[in-house]
């Protein structure tokens, strides 16, 4: 078999021509020449760029936040940080308004601490701490099978940014790039993070 490779017009064309016997002795020649290849998708360039879905199960497109500020939580039901989820109800009620949302995305990542079941995670949440804002199903948010948005947000930060507990905080700025990473024990209310938002909201 010989394989010549042609360039015509910026598409690469493979030709490749076989010799093979037909039924009656014969020789055959078939050309065979590949379809250019497609365009790799676009990158995402910002957080409204991704799509989760939502604990019951419909989709949850983070454009629907465009121009907001998000908080992008990982969350657990049974972790010592837990009762942040009050805090974070707190914030999301007390800047709503503003144009910013909480959005908890349940993991059981840090062993195992959370329910397998979406439907249990959404009942504990609305019954033990009243959660209005968006929960997503359960996701993996570490390593290479971290749902998209924490790859991109891996990728966008340092890599120590990377979710190392429950409750890891990513606080997303209104063009829907990552302004920094909080780690768990960053509580909802500590000035820090009550101050980057602010900031946030205010650009």
């Amino acid at each position: 078999m010989r394989v010549w490779a042609y360039v015509l017009g910026g598409t690469a064309l493979l030709a490749g021509v076989a010799m093979a016997l037909t039924a009656t002795g014969r020789h055959v020649e078939a050309e065979a020449i590949a379809q250019p290849a497609a365009s790799p998708a676009q990158a995402p360039r910002s957080a409204f760029d991704f799509t989760m879905t939502r604990i019951d199960g419909k989709p949850l497109p983070f454009s629907q936040f465009r121009g907001q500020v998000l908080l992008v939580v990982n969350t657990a039901s049974m972790c010592g940080f837990t009762p942040q989820y009050d805090g974070l109800q707190k914030l999301h009620e007390r800047y709503k308004t503003r144009g910013f949302t909480v959005i908890g995305v349940p993991s059981g990542d840090f062993m195992g601490q959370e329910y397998d079941d979406n439907r249990k995670i959404a009942e504990f949440c609305e019954t033990r701490f009243g959660i209005t804002f968006p929960m997503t199903e359960k996701a993996r948010v570490k390593g290479r099978d971290a749902a998209p948005f924490y790859q991109w947000a891996r990728a966008s930060l340092a890599a120590n940014n990377e979710p190392q507990w429950n409750f890891h905080k990513f606080l997303v700025g209104r063009d829907g790039r990552l302004i920094a990473g909080f780690g768990s024990r960053v509580e909802p209310g500590s000035p820090e993070l009550v101050a980057a938002i602010e900031k946030a909201l205010g650009a």
